[in-house]
């Protein structure tokens, strides 16, 4: 079981950003949501880096195949994430602000020019 709870962890913190972006009736709220669900892929990177009993992977002081490292390329696949994440949130957001600036609101349902 404890090995698969960070992926149990990862699918419940998407499942819960899924259900608040389709409930959400408000696009700062869909933003955080989406946020949410993204925080989840931070989750599953690291779960599948992680090692049982794992050091970090500095060489210098390890007799080779001595003990078992954690993968630093999932690390920084992580806070490569994080930057995306981060920056597609603040696009996000400033699109959010330019729609409320145009149309006077930020709620969906209200957005008659953008309906097909």
């Amino acid at each position: 079981m404890t090995h698969l709870f960070p992926y149990l962890i990862a699918g419940w913190i998407f499942l819960v950003g899924c259900y608040g972006l389709a409930t959400s009736r408000h696009l700062v709220h869909a933003v955080g949501c989406l946020a949410v669900c993204q925080s989840a892929t931070y989750v599953l990177l690291l779960a599948v880096g992680y090692r049982e009993g794992g050091t970090a992977p500095v060489h210098s002081d390890l007799a080779p195949h001595s003990r078992p490292l954690v993968d630093p390329v999932v690390q920084a696949l992580t806070l490569t994430d994080v930057v995306v994440g981060a920056t597609v949130t603040a696009l996000l957001l400033a699109l959010v602000i330019q729609v409320a600036k145009r149309h006077g609101t930020v709620d969906p349902d209200e957005l008659s020019e953008l309906r097909g």
